[in-house]
């Protein structure tokens, strides 16, 4: 899933670090949803959503793949 999360932490000026702590992860895990090696739980997504004052849509954008059924 591609996402917003650097470019919204660097608008805030936060470090990896801050919003690591700010929303209760390890600032692996921040470095990792910015890589997007890693999807957030709904939770942590929510969490980031209301540290970074930003829609959950406007961060995280997801990109359907052609094998899903749809619903």
């Amino acid at each position: 899933m591609k996402n917003a999360l650097k470019m919204l932490r660097d608008k805030h000026g936060l470090t990896q670090d801050e919003l690591a702590e700010r929303v209760g992860v390890s600032r692996q895990t921040i470095i990792s949803l910015e890589r997007g090696k890693y999807d957030p739980s709904i939770k942590l997504a929510f969490k980031l959503s209301q540290t970074l004052d930003t829609a959950i849509e406007k961060i995280f954008i997801y990109e359907r793949e052609n094998d899903e059924i749809d619903d």
